[in-house]
């Protein structure tokens, strides 16, 4: 695919003949065509639902026309996006649900206010105005050279029942007339065709410059985006901080505060009984071992040494040595990427790993590690029986939320059945030497 901005007509020339690019590319004109037709009449649905707006009749009616004008609009996308021309959705989330004549009034002034409701009120009436007839133009001198392909055969009645007519430049007088008219006919059809792929790519181009969303928009998607994301890293820091008070609570902290008891009763028996004493002592040393064990434990969930000390790759081939799973571990990383990343990009293989094991039915992980083009791209795929989604509460969106902070991106592929596929990609510059 090209960008929004550049790019030529896709698949024109790209494995198929302009013979089969230009029927392809009619049939897309014909489905645009169609598609321009409904979005008007859902265009116009929605107008008059805003109209009633001061009369509450309104508030119950515009989220859904609204939603079918977007529904038609997102059409249009994927189909200009077959033409080379990509147009990202310009849309704002969605407010808070809310029932009763409150949630109706702030779902139609947030549809209101946002600036791509109007672009594509305004799209359905270019749809199928300008972008109607670029769209028909291919099939139009489609039709029409067949018309004049069959003109020797029905030129007479064609022409007593316009009173003498014309066909393009040439009068129909008589037969000879009608050859010529045939000519010019076969000459058209594939010249229709050679151009539909072109004319498509103009129409696409048309349909960006309507419905792609303004800088104005784009900076607005940007701001929410980033505070969501950095919401997301506070409510995840905030949890984690808690996890920590809570396990060295219950855990360091209760066998510390254990190690003292015993360590004061074994003051007390050591003249009196100094076998009990050394069994307490003896005790005691056991709990400390274990206190430390759970301190190592708890920073390796913070930051693991191996990662500080040794890389992000080194640390990912760690976690394949100690996984249950037959994991297999590649990587092209020429320099460590700056820490904040590496840490990000270890635990969420490490969530990753945990989820084969525990709910995919894997038996063989493929984790790679690769920078290219200003971004780090961790990808981990698995054996098992697919079916994986970034839904709420899962582990995925858990990740997602994570990268998000360094605008970084989470690719799911995972069809029942499997494989499971997850892509990372997190921009980020390489520091120093792994």
């Amino acid at each position: 695919m090209t960008d929004g901005s550049t790019g030529s007509p896709h698949g024109v020339r790209q494995g198929r003949s302009w013979f089969t690019a230009g029927w392809v590319a009619m049939g897309r004109g014909l489905a645009m065509f169609g598609l321009g037709l409904l979005a008007v009449f859902l265009a116009w649905f929605a107008l008059t639902a805003m109209s009633l707006v001061l009369i509450g009749v309104g508030l119950f009616l515009v989220p859904p026309m609204v939603a079918a004008v977007r529904w038609s609009a997102q059409a249009q996308r994927r189909m200009t996006a077959a033409s080379g021309v990509e147009i990202a959705s310009p849309y704002r989330a969605a407010p808070p649900a809310r029932s009763g004549w409150p949630g109706a009034w702030r779902r139609c002034e947030a549809l209101f206010t946002d600036s791509a409701t109007w672009r594509d009120l305004l799209w359905a009436q270019v749809a199928i105005t300008v972008g109607g007839l670029l769209a028909i133009i291919p099939f139009g001198m489609l039709a029409h050279g067949v018309f004049g392909l069959l003109l020797p055969l029905i030129w007479e009645p064609v022409v007593t029942a316009w009173d003498g007519s014309w066909y393009m430049f040439i009068p129909l007088n008589d037969h000879d007339d009608a050859v010529m008219a045939a000519v010019l006919g076969f000459v058209e059809i594939p010249v229709g065709l050679f151009i539909a792929p072109y004319v498509l790519h103009l129409h696409a181009r048309l349909t960006h410059s309507v419905l792609a969303p303004t800088e104005r928009s784009r900076m607005s998607h940007r701001v929410q985006h980033l505070a969501r994301t950095r919401t997301d890293v506070v409510d995840s820091s905030a949890a984690e901080i808690r996890r920590i008070e809570r396990d060295l609570h219950d855990g360091a902290q209760a066998r510390l505060l254990a190690m003292g008891m015993k360590i004061g009763a074994a003051e007390s028996l050591l003249d009196q009984n100094p076998e009990a004493a050394r069994a307490l002592l003896a005790e005691t040393r056991d709990a400390s071992v274990q206190a430390l064990e759970e301190l190592r434990n708890l920073v390796r969930g913070i930051h693991p040494p191996v990662l500080a000390d040794r890389g992000l790759v080194d640390a990912v081939r760690s976690l394949a040595l100690e996984s249950h799973l037959q994991v297999h571990v590649t990587a092209n990383l020429p320099a460590r990427p700056e820490p904040a990343v590496e840490s990000a990009g270890y635990f969420a293989v490490c969530e990753l790993l945990a989820n084969a094991t525990k709910h995919s039915g894997a038996r063989r992980v493929l984790i790679d590690l690769q920078h290219r083009a200003g971004a780090l791209f961790i990808t981990v795929t698995d054996d098992g029986h697919g079916g994986a989604g970034a839904e709420a509460g899962s582990g995925l969106l858990g990740i997602e939320r994570r990268i998000g902070a360094f605008d970084g991106t989470l690719g799911i592929s995972s069809p029942p059945g499997g494989p499971t596929t997850v892509t990372l990609q997190v921009p980020c510059k390489l520091t120093t030497g792994v």
